[in-house]
């Protein structure tokens, strides 16, 4: 049967805005069943009132413990994920390396590294137990390539470039890591880089109508490759 008719059990960090929040209303259009999670309260009841038959929780992905219940809430009521979807970043102010203060940089890092071994430490073994399942850990243009003025996001990409191909040696069949580059969107995020040239790149909900059947296309036998949307 083609994995995309049926109702898939999908998580997703970072659902609040952006591309998270792209995502999950592809996803639940299509059909799928999605858990989400962010550190905004109010996106979060926003979320929760929108759409009451799929779950979300206010998480912060840099408390490993934090992260460790709610997936065990998670699997324990709903079962295990069949998409494990790392969305959860954020990037540095523009500024060279020497100007980015110490806090600044440990944030970073723990957001868009800590956070993704913290959701992966959660779930995998639930993964592991049942034989199957998809991890999506997203990387970014700037996880293969640099740029002045981005030196502690560029470092986290690539970190997650490494930390994907790591995983992905040590997991068994049937299970799948990638790491996932989703192009270049007019993002907030985006926007604090290149400001008004952002608006010539396609909006986050434009971006989620191919990339999310492209995630669904995704299995096992993709493990250990370094995607792109547009691949």
């Amino acid at each position: 049967m083609n994995k995309k008719l049926t109702n898939q059990l999908i998580v997703i960090t970072g659902v609040t805005k952006g591309l998270g929040r792209a995502m999950l209303d592809q996803f639940i259009a299509l059909g799928h069943t999605v858990i989400g999670c962010g550190r905004s309260k109010a996106e979060i009841k926003n979320l929760c009132e929108l759409y009451p038959s799929h779950h979300f929780a206010v998480v912060d992905v840099t408390q490993g413990t934090e992260v460790q219940q709610w997936a065990n809430q998670v699997i324990k009521n709903l079962g295990t994920p069949d998409y494990l979807i790392n969305n959860a970043a954020i990037i540095n102010r523009t500024a060279a390396l020497w100007d980015i203060s110490e806090a600044e940089f440990s944030q970073l890092i723990d957001i868009n590294i800590k956070g993704v071994a913290n959701t992966i430490r959660a779930f995998l073994p639930a993964m592991l137990d049942k034989k199957a399942g998809m991890i999506i850990n997203f990387s970014s243009e700037w996880g293969r390539s640099t740029s002045p003025e981005v030196a502690p996001y560029c470092a986290s990409k690539w970190a997650i470039e490494g930390l994907s191909q790591t995983l992905s040696q040590e997991v068994p069949a049937g299970i799948g890591v990638i790491a996932l580059n989703p192009g270049i969107i007019n993002t907030q995020m985006l926007q604090s880089c290149w400001g008004q040239e952002a608006v010539h790149y396609p909006t986050p909900e434009q971006w989620a109508k191919n990339a999310v059947p492209f995630i669904l296309s995704l299995n096992s036998q993709n493990n250990g490759q370094s995607l792109s949307v547009n691949d």
